[in-house]
């Protein structure tokens, strides 16, 4: 049935397949056009409500911590429940028979330093006489003199609510009440687990720093801050997540970068309403324009140079606790093909890795589709010699070209996210040994033709060229339907199918920011960066679609 339904759609008159060619794609760019504004208008962001991560049956969020021990610390029992891991070290200051307490979350903090900072100075050391009428005084007289006299920390805030001291306990900073003071001190913060500085395994180089993010905020802006002394670098703190709140943070230069687009960031970023941004990925999804689109509009990446770098040129970067992959905005599509040790060689030898990368993309996205056009539709445009190699091993292929395309490349797909998932020890040799062994085998089988095991394979080493993995996976899915495309129209529906794809990133934008940029809209300056990388001597103005404050790089 789908031989004979082949063989008379080449037969088709010329002038409905340039109606085709022509009218379709208008049609459904006007579709698109209304289905991006209806499913963006669906998923448009909703204002922050914020709710408490404790029950309001067993905490009211305004109840104050009122300096009467027994009563604030019945309260503070019954308001954190029954979480084992929450310890209570009660004991009297030397020196005086006021009562206190530490309140502090086993593993989160380091137990020597509560000994030896908090406990030993109040337990052991006290009160001299000499101060007992200061420290008996008044509330206000208690909390001036522990807190400058007895605490030899760096971090300490006093909180006045019962909500706030639960909440900064529960995420790992150490609480202190004491008898007759209202309110509490938070000492210290969170210091969790955390692994050693590494070299990114999403984004390799062989030439460039070996370091990468972690999953500790506070190591992430290190990071950025010991790249280099610049004062212009400005992170600005903020709290995402309904019941878990996370720390994420807005870096940018602040003379560089746009005001309007740290504005836009800014207000994106408070109308986030989720109960525990988990990733980053949460992040990115929730404040991207296009939802519906199959085109990151932010990149993600583990590489802080790479960060330095856009931040530079005046974008903006969101970094989150518990991830190691930070965020960049606003982003083109030629941004996912470029990558850091471009600038690192010499801007030939850059120039030309980077071409190969945009053919690489092509070929990852165009390579199947074309075979099953030449093939299926267009047999003649093949040279005649080749055209009857590749009929003589076809022969015995009992499916027509899409079912054997769709058969590898599903094949390879799914060694491929096997290989990931494998450990590590294994997981590529599984990769490369399973694509051999099933390749060879259903060649021999009768299956599918040698000639498209080699285009699969051609198309599989194209994809991996790609610096940003989700990038590839983009091209990964449209493959598919470029290859549906080309299994109906042949040739034609492979140049709809472009035609369709330019189309949709022309209208598609990043935080205000054409996607398709620097060539749509057109700008002379900006493309001695987009497919041959100029050097950098040339390299004198930053990239004008930003509206960078200062232009110039060697200011």
């Amino acid at each position: 049935m789908w031989s004979v339904i082949v063989s008379y759609i080449p037969k088709w008159t010329i002038f409905f397949q340039a109606f085709l060619l022509c009218f379709v794609p208008v049609v459904m760019l006007m579709f698109t056009k209304w289905f991006h504004k209806s499913i963006n208008s669906s998923f448009s962001l909703k204002p922050n409500i914020p709710s408490s991560p404790v029950r309001e049956d067993s905490v009211s969020p305004s109840a104050p911590l009122t300096g009467l021990y027994d009563a604030d610390i019945t309260t503070l029992r019954q308001a954190i429940g029954d979480n084992a891991d929450v310890e209570f070290r009660e004991f009297t200051i030397r020196g005086t028979r006021t009562r206190a307490v530490v309140v502090y979350v086993d593993g989160l903090l380091d137990s020597d330093l509560i000994d030896t900072h908090l406990i030993r100075p109040l337990m052991l050391e006290g009160v001299p006489e000499t101060e007992h009428d200061n420290f008996n005084r008044s509330s206000d007289a208690i909390k001036a003199y522990i807190s400058s006299q007895m605490l030899p920390v760096c971090e300490i805030k006093h909180v006045r609510q019962l909500l706030d001291l639960v909440q900064a306990v529960l995420a790992g900073t150490t609480g202190l009440l004491v008898d007759g003071m209202q309110g509490a001190f938070l000492v210290g913060s969170a210091k969790g687990k955390s692994r050693n500085l590494e070299e990114p395994l999403s984004e390799a180089l062989l030439r460039g720093p070996r370091i990468g993010f972690t999953e500790r905020l506070s190591d992430n802006t290190g990071l950025l801050r010991l790249h280099g002394k610049n004062e212009s670098l400005q992170l600005t703190r903020f709290e995402v997540g309904n019941r878990v709140k996370k720390d994420l943070i807005i870096a940018y230069m602040k003379d560089i970068a746009d005001p309007s687009l740290v504005d836009e960031v800014v207000t994106r970023i408070r109308k986030i309403e989720i109960d525990d941004p988990l990733e980053s990925g949460y992040i990115e999804q929730l404040i991207e324009e296009n939802v519906m689109s199959p085109f990151q509009q932010i990149q993600n990446t583990e590489r802080p140079d790479r960060v330095i770098g856009a931040l530079l040129e005046g974008r903006v970067a969101i970094l989150l606790d518990g991830t190691p992959y930070a965020l960049i905005v606003p982003v083109t599509f030629s941004m996912l093909l470029q990558s850091p040790e471009d600038y690192y060689e010499r801007w030939i030898s850059g120039s030309f890795v980077r071409l190969l990368r945009f053919l690489s993309a092509l070929l990852a996205l165009l390579a199947p589709a074309l075979y099953i056009s030449f093939i299926s539709f267009h047999p003649g445009l093949i040279p005649t010699k080749l055209a009857l190699t590749i009929i003589e091993t076809r022969q015995g292929v009992p499916f027509p070209s899409i079912i054997e395309a769709l058969i590898m490349e599903i094949a390879i797909e799914i060694l491929r996210e096997a290989g990931i998932r494998l450990p590590k020890p294994i997981g590529p040799a599984m990769g490369i040994v399973g694509g051999l062994i099933i390749g060879d085998a259903a060649v021999q089988a009768g299956i599918v033709s040698p000639f498209l095991v080699i285009v699969v394979a051609v198309t599989a080493i194209s994809s991996f060229t790609i610096p940003v993995y989700s990038a590839g996976i983009t091209l990964r899915v449209l493959r598919f339907t470029a290859m549906f495309f080309a299994a109906v129209l042949g040739l034609f529906g492979v140049v709809m199918f472009f035609l369709l794809l330019c189309s949709h990133l022309v209208i598609l934008k990043s935080f205000g920011v054409p996607y398709a940029s620097p060539m749509v809209p057109y700008g002379i300056n900006d493309l001695k960066d987009f497919l041959i990388r100029f050097p950098l001597k040339v390299m004198k103005k930053r990239p004008r679609m930003l509206k960078p404050n200062d232009p110039d790089r060697r200011n």
